[in-house]
Order: structure tokens, then C-alpha cells, then sequence
């Protein structure tokens, strides 16, 4: 199967590729990498999902804004690819968790992403290498933040315009 098709029997439905809310790119290729700034959990109402894992967040709401995070990430390369047939493989997730200051449990959070890439790109090319990292708090008081970079299958998207 092909990632479109696995993301379709996932039946999960994509928010709208974010905006920036700075001076950044969303997305960038360079060679046959493609570098996805943060993303925060927007749902498909464009709101975003708000709270502190281990305050106002339990840790499968954690994973579940992750997860919505992740989305966000889709929905940004199939804006910009048309198809996620057109990443061979992840290569790296950066996860940010706005969590209590004993909260330990940061790498069970991002698994929300990190699931959904392998069911996505399948358990070889859908996981990379990770990082999973606590912060006192994050932009608009959202519970996860991820960045991630993606490899291409081939560079026919090397000079594609965002």
C-alpha cells in the first residue's frame, strides 16, 4: 500500500495547513530533505488545542494533541507535495511537550506523532531518529509543539515554489 492509501484507512481527517504566525516558512525543501517548521495541534475548525500536561491535560489527552500535531504536519506536505507518496522516509522529530515540572512522561506524548508517521509511512520509514523534550510552556498555551524532516523519494519538488 501506498502512505495515501494507509492515511485513508486510517480515516482521520486533516485540519488546514497553518499559517505562519511569524517570520518563517512552514515548509522547506533543500536537495531531498524537507524541513517542517513547529506545528502546534490544530484541529480541523482551526482552533487549537490548549492546556499543560499534568494540569489541565492527562497524558492520553497529551498524546491525542500530539497526534492532532502530526496531523497538522500532513496537512502541510500535502499542501505542498500533493501526496505523501512523495517522502521515502522520515528522518527526525523534534517534540516539545508544555508539561507540569515533574512530569516525566514526554517520549509517551510524541508517540501520538511518532504512531501516526509509522501508520502513515510504515514502522521502517514512518519512524526517524527523535527527540522528546519538556518546556515550562509554549506559544498560545498549546501542549505540543513538533518540527520534523522528511526525505524525498526523488527531487522533481527540489525547486518547488511555496
Amino acid at each position: 500500500m501506498t502512505p495515501d492509501e494507509r492515511f485513508e484507512q486510517l480515516k482521520l481527517q486533516l485540519p488546514p495547513a497553518p499559517l505562519p504566525l511569524g517570520v518563517y516558512k512552514p515548509f522547506l525543501i533543500i536537495g531531498n530533505l524537507v524541513y517542517v517548521s513547529g506545528h502546534g495541534p490544530l484541529l480541523p475548525d482551526k482552533t487549537l488545542i490548549k492546556g499543560r500536561v499534568g494540569d489541565t491535560l492527562n497524558e492520553e489527552e497529551g498524546k491525542q494533541a500530539a497526534q492532532q500535531v502530526g496531523l497538522a504536519i500532513l496537512a502541510t506536505l500535502k499542501q505542498n507535495l500533493g501526496s505523501f507518496n512523495h517522502i521515502k522516509r522520515v528522518i527526525k522529530v523534534f517534540g516539545m511537550v508544555a508539561a507540569t515540572p515533574g512530569f516525566e512522561k514526554h517520549p509517551y506524548i510524541i508517540n501520538g506523532c511518532s504512531e501516526l508517521f509509522a501508520s502513515v509511512w510504515g514502522s521502517d520509514n514512518g519512524v526517524g531518529v527523535r527527540s522528546a523534550v519538556g518546556m515550562g510552556s509554549l506559544p498560545g498555551n498549546i501542549p505540543v509543539e513538533i518540527e520534523a524532516v522528511f526525505e524525498l523519494e526523488n527531487a522533481q519538488f527540489a525547486v518547488y515554489p511555496v
